[in-house]
């Protein structure tokens, strides 16, 4: 068997270790140990995107937010499916992977940072989220491994009230959240259903023939507002 050879490594100032590694035609980006994100693995990625778009009335000009680069899939699919008007605006927290994904990770996705309806942004996609109005037609949260295994523990917040506030808040009347999980969530489902998002999990199938190995994307829409004593009420608690 072919041996794993390491492409590149970047660290955070928190200490995490990002390496990029391949093996004959598979890529992989492993953080602090577990594997982030590979190339064979790929496909309910792009289904993150396609379900939640094809959800839309008109795809021909919507504004999207992509939390989470990874390897472009999500990216790809969201541009596949949207117009020349469309505005994807992605959020990467590592500087080297939105670099990786400019680089030798580029063809994977068919180069999908150079389409110019993409705005690349290297940042905490929360922090984008609190300062943004009501204005995007859907957001495609890819962060972590889901709800329930992350590599990174701050992304907690962002599948807890206050994150699902945030992403709440930054989404249009009408508008679809999207999250990705490794995992089916409990503990998400029940905070999603607290909250009064309109919501459902579909389940997809992952490559290589086991019938039980399975992906998972909730797919969310806002229900009615709740008061703003309630919304209050919900933000101070953990």
């Amino acid at each position: 068997m072919t041996l794993w050879t390491e492409l590149a490594r970047a660290s955070t100032e928190a200490g995490d270790d990002i390496i990029l590694r391949q093996r004959d035609d598979i890529y992989e980006i492993r953080f602090n140990g577990i594997e982030l994100m590979s190339n064979i693995m790929w496909r309910s990625e792009a289904v993150l995107s396609e379900r939640s778009l094809r959800r839309l009335e008109d795809m021909r000009q919507p504004r999207v937010l992509v939390g989470g680069l990874g390897m472009g899939f999500t990216l790809r699919a969201a541009l596949d499916l949207t117009g020349p008007g469309a505005q994807v605006t992605v959020c990467e927290l590592i500087p080297a992977i939105a670099e990786w994904n400019r680089g030798i990770l580029a063809p994977l996705a068919g180069h999908p940072l150079n389409d110019p309806r993409v705005d690349l942004r290297v940042m905490d996609v929360m922090d984008l989220l609190n300062d943004s109005e009501a204005g995007f037609d859907v957001i495609l949260m890819d962060t972590d491994n889901g709800p329930d295994f992350l590599v990174r523990g701050d992304n907690q917040r962002l599948y807890e009230r206050n994150g699902l506030n945030a992403v709440r808040d930054a989404l249009r009347p009408g508008g679809i959240a999207a999250f990705w999980s490794a995992e089916i969530s409990d503990p998400f489902e029940d905070r999603l259903s607290e909250q009064g998002w309109d919501w459902q999990r579909e389940d997809v199938q992952l490559p290589g023939g086991r019938v039980d190995a399975f992906h998972h994307i909730y797919l969310a829409r806002q229900a009615a507002m709740a008061p703003a004593s309630a919304r209050l009420a919900l933000a101070g608690r953990p």
